[in-house]
C-alpha cells in the first residue's frame, strides 16, 4: 500500500524564476539527484520526491522561496532540464510541467516508452487517471495547474502535481508513488499537501468505496427519489466518527521572511560547526578545490544533508534556505560565488564517483555525519546575528536577488558609504 507522508500549507505566489537562478538550480538539482542515485539507488530518489518535507527542503537548498508554491514549479522544471542529458545514464525521465506542458505529458510518456521499451500507452493512461482523480475524485476546492510525472526505465514512477485556490491564495501539492500501490481508488496518495478546508469530497479514499458503488447504481437507476434517499444515507454516514491516522503536518506560513521559529537552530548550529571543523581537513587537504572557502563548506553541509538526511530531518525547510539564500532576499540574497563553488565541488565529486573514485563523495558524507554529531552539544550565534552577517557579507559573495545585485542595493540604501568586501 502507498502511504500518505503528510501535508503542508503552501502560500500561492506568482512570478518567475530569474534565468541566473534557474540555470544554477538546473545544475545543482541534477548533481544532487546523481549523488543520491550513486549512494542509495534510483528507487530511493523516487521515494524522496514522494516525501513533501524533503521536496520542500530540496527546493529551499537551491535558492527558491522557502515556503511558497513556486518551489513545486521550479523544482520540476529544474529536474526536467537537468536530468534530460543524463536520462540514458540514470534511467530517469521527467515529463510534464505547468500549464500547457502538463497536457503534453501523455505524448512524452509514449515517446519515452517507445524509446526505452516500457508500455508508454499504459503510462499515458496512468498520467491522465492520476490527474483526473485529483481534479474530480478529490473535490477540495483546488484546481490543478501543474502535473509532473517522473518515470524510471523499469516503469516505476512518481507524480507531483499541484492545484490552486485563488480565493484563499493557497496551493495544494499531491504526491503519488507507484511502489506498493494496489489501486488508484484506494487511498493511493503518497502525500497531499495543503491546509484543511473543512469537509471535502475524496472519492479516492478507501472509505469511499460504498459511495463509488452507489454512484454507479445511481447511473443505472437514476431518479429524484433515489437520489434523495442516497443523499440522506450518505449524510448520516458522514456524521459518524471515522478512524483517521494522524499524519505529519508541515505548515508553511504566510510570512515571506524567515524567522527564528521556522528554523531548528540546533541543527543549523551543527552544520555551521561541522563546516568549521571538517572544512580545513577534508576540503583543503583532500578535495584541493581552488577557491573553496568556509562559507561554501557551510552551504555544502546543508546540500549533503539533502542527499543523506533521514526523513525526520526535513521538518524545517526554512533551515535549508541558509545554504544559498532566496531569490527574494529571504533569508538573504543568493550568494552566487558560494552557489557556483558548491556546484563546482559537487560536480567534481559526482564525476569522480561515476568512475568509482568515491573519496570526494565520502568527504561530503563525513561532513553530514559530523554535523549530526555536533548538533547535540554545540552552540552558536543567534538567528538575527547569522542573518545580519549574511547581509553584511553579501556583496563579497556576489549576492543577488530579483531586486538586483546586493552591492548596488546597499550603495543605494547607504549613499556615500563604501561597501566592504
Amino acid at each position: 500500500m502507498t502511504r500518505r507522508a503528510g501535508s503542508a500549507d503552501l502560500p500561492l505566489h506568482s512570478g518567475r524564476v530569474p534565468v541566473w537562478l534557474g540555470q544554477r538550480m538546473t545544475r545543482l538539482g541534477a548533481l544532487i539527484t546523481e549523488a543520491i542515485v550513486q549512494h542509495y539507488g534510483r528507487d530511493e530518489f523516487l521515494r524522496r520526491l514522494a516525501n513533501p518535507f524533503w521536496f520542500q527542503s530540496f527546493g529551499a537548498v537551491m535558492g527558491m522561496d522557502w515556503h511558497s508554491s513556486g518551489i513545486t514549479t521550479s523544482v520540476i522544471g529544474a529536474l526536467k532540464r537537468g536530468l534530460a542529458p543524463l536520462s540514458g545514464e540514470l534511467g530517469l525521465h521527467v515529463c510534464g510541467g505547468r500549464g500547457q506542458h502538463s497536457r503534453k505529458t501523455p505524448d512524452e510518456l509514449m515517446a519515452i516508452g517507445h524509446r526505452i521499451g516500457f508500455d508508454g500507452a499504459s503510462m499515458a493512461r496512468t498520467s491522465r487517471l492520476v490527474a483526473k482523480i485529483d481534479s474530480a475524485a478529490v473535490q477540495d476546492g483546488f484546481h490543478l495547474y501543474l502535473h509532473g510525472f517522473i518515470v524510471a526505465d523499469d516503469g516505476k514512477w512518481v507524480v507531483v502535481q499541484q492545484g490552486m485556490n485563488d480565493a484563499r491564495r493557497q496551493a495544494r501539492r499531491y504526491h503519488w508513488m507507484s511502489q506498493g500501490m494496489t489501486s488508484f481508488l484506494d487511498s493511493p496518495h503518497a502525500a497531499i499537501e495543503g491546509e484543511g478546508q473543512g469537509d471535502i469530497v475524496n472519492l479516492a479514499d478507501h472509505r469511499a468505496a460504498r459511495s463509488r458503488i452507489g454512484q454507479l447504481d445511481l447511473l443505472a437507476d437514476l431518479g429524484p427519489d433515489r437520489i434523495v434517499r442516497e443523499l440522506t444515507a450518505l449524510q448520516a454516514d458522514l456524521a459518524l466518527p471515522v478512524d483517521q491516522p494522524m499524519l505529519p503536518h508541515l505548515v508553511m506560513p504566510d510570512h515571506h521572511d524567515v524567522r527564528e521559529k521556522d528554523v531548528h537552530m540546533r541543527r543549523l548550529h551543527g552544520a555551521l560547526a561541522a563546516a568549521a571543523d571538517r572544512g580545513p581537513q577534508d576540503f583543503q587537504d583532500l578535495l584541493l578545490t581552488p577557491g573553496v572557502g568556509a562559507r561554501t563548506v557551510e552551504a555544502l553541509a546543508m546540500v549533503t544533508e539533502v542527499v543523506h538526511g533521514a526523513p525526520c530531518r526535513f521538518s524545517d525547510p526554512a533551515r535549508f534556505s541558509f545554504a544559498h539564500g532566496g531569490k527574494d532576499r529571504h533569508p538573504f540574497p543568493v550568494p552566487l560565488k558560494v552557489y557556483d563553488e558548491t556546484i563546482r565541488v559537487m560536480k567534481s565529486a559526482v564525476s569522480k564517483g561515476r568512475l568509482g573514485r568515491s573519496e570526494e563523495l565520502d568527504a561530503l558524507k563525513r561532513l553530514d555525519e559530523q554535523a549530526r554529531m555536533m548538533e547535540r552539544y554545540v552552540t552558536g550565534p543567534d538567528f538575527k546575528e547569522i542573518v545580519a552577517g549574511e547581509f553584511r557579507r553579501s556583496p563579497s559573495y556576489g549576492g543577488r536577488s530579483v531586486f538586483g545585485w546586493e552591492e548596488e542595493m546597499q550603495v543605494a540604501l547607504n549613499p556615500g558609504q563604501m561597501t566592504q568586501a
